[in-house]
């Protein structure tokens, strides 16, 4: 087991990786910016290092400056969190280059993983169900008409190298294909320096379902059920919880397997989270995130696990501490992510907080780094928290949700806990009866935004 672990990124995340660690005995280093001088990860972590100024460029995805506080502290390990460089192959090969673990999968399942169109081949080749396509890059319009004719519109172009909803195109026509595709082309190369784009059929009404995976790198792997994620603006997830509404034991056995099993196939270490497109009792994958996720507190509460623990176990070369047997299901999650944001635009509001109070009692969570005359920089993700229930079933869950946003006082600045006090009210929230396109449209009519 490790002696050290530095934590390679900041905010709620650095902070849960720190807790982590002090339950296991093991001395935790925090980095951090200027601008993160006063942090709570940098508080209550045993050591800390500034590495760089406010940019991201400069401190957070430095990878020479985060080896050097390795090597200046005498850290073995870096756990990454989420973000940064979580999902960085060229990190991790930097990290094992220089004798220090990186808690994740390999560099190699990072870079297979990280190219949208070499992970739909290995998804497919894997035994993984994939939504219908190009095979690969589609270099000009001439070909992207080609493939839209045989799969039918509608289809969504996607840049191959992105993320976050950036470089993602809808087109219901020939017409409406011609400037989506330049326009991804163009969004892609701006974003990623990369203008490589691919091919999907678009789907009318799906849920965002993801399957979290976890393996030890012996080839032994396991499937911690799914979460459903559909409640999202601009692809940017708001709401997740766990089991989804729309699946049963059936399903969530039949796709959990066939995940697990390509895990246990490539020899996949660590947390990761294959992520799917679901309409008609059919998966289509989408992608694979060779991380932990935001919402990996929902799927710790309906299996009674820690996560960030086993990341650690299995980087250091335990076996995990759970086989598929053992994981069971018990009751239901919901997690809403709480920004720093002006409604209804979702405009970022950095600044001062002037008192923080956290929702207390059973089944309730907040994993949040901020405190009373924090003040939150405007460098980085609006992301200042997460409010994460648990109850014996759904009905309890989304009870205890309103309670505790109803606990929850973050004054000084503007967030988005109003959105989750109006979405409660909803009989299809309550009902558990969205899609991935939901959210927007009930956006849209309420506010016009």
């Amino acid at each position: 087991m490790f002696d050290k672990i530095l934590i390679a990124n900041r905010g709620e995340i650095a902070l849960r990786v720190v807790r982590a660690c002090r339950e296991m005995g093991i001395k935790s280093v925090a980095v951090h910016s200027t601008a993160d001088s006063d942090a709570m990860h940098v508080r209550m972590a045993d050591e800390s290092v500034c590495i760089g100024p406010p940019p991201s460029s400069e401190s957070y995805l430095s990878k020479a400056a985060i080896i050097s506080a390795c090597e200046i502290t005498g850290a073995q390990a870096v756990h990454p969190g989420y973000g940064f460089l979580s999902e960085n192959a060229a990190f991790a090969q930097a990290l094992e280059d220089h004798g220090i673990t990186f808690i994740g999968p390999s560099a190699e399942h990072i870079r297979i993983m990280g190219d949208k169109i070499t992970a739909k081949e290995t998804a497919k080749d894997l035994g993984i169900p994939v939504v219908p396509g190009s095979d690969g890059g589609v270099p000009d319009f001439e070909t992207a008409i080609g493939v839209a004719a045989k799969i039918g519109f509608p289809v969504i172009i996607k840049a191959t190298a992105g993320g976050g909803g950036r470089g993602m195109k809808v087109a219901k026509t020939a017409e409406e294909l011609e400037i989506a595709f330049r326009t991804a082309r163009s969004e892609s190369k701006a974003a990623f320096g990369n203008d490589e784009v691919y091919i999907e059929k678009y789907l009318q009404r799906p849920r965002h379902i993801e399957i979290q995976v976890f393996g030890d790198g012996k080839g032994n792997a396991v499937h911690l059920g799914e979460r459903d994620c559909s409640l999202q603006r601009r692809h940017q997830k708001v709401f997740e919880e766990a089991p989804g509404p729309a699946i049963n034991a059936k399903l969530r056995a039949e796709i959990g397997a066939v995940c697990a099993k390509a895990m246990q196939k490539i020899k996949y270490i660590g947390a990761g989270t294959i992520e799917f497109l679901y309409e008609d009792e059919q998966f289509y994958f989408i992608e694979m995130n060779t991380r932990l996720q935001v919402e990996h507190p929902v799927t710790e509460a309906i299996f009674g696990v820690d996560l960030v623990r086993e990341q650690i176990r299995v980087a250091s070369g335990l076996p995990m501490s759970f086989t598929q047997e053992d994981l069971k299901i018990t009751g239901h999650a919901i997690e809403v992510r709480i920004n720093a944001e002006k409604l209804p635009l979702f405009a970022p509001r950095p600044g001062k907080v002037t008192q923080f109070h956290a929702p207390g009692g059973l089944g309730v969570r907040m994993d949040s780094a901020i405190y009373d005359g924090y003040r939150i920089p405007p460098h980085y993700d609006s992301l200042i928290g997460k409010l994460i229930v648990h109850g014996r079933d759904r009905p309890e869950a989304l009870a205890r949700l309103n309670r505790a946003l109803g606990e929850l006082i973050i004054d000084g600045i503007d967030t988005t806990i109003p959105l989750f006090d109006a979405l409660l009210q909803e009989p299809d929230i309550q009902s558990g009866d969205y899609n991935i396109h939901w959210l927007e449209k009930w956006l849209l009519n309420k506010f016009g935004a």
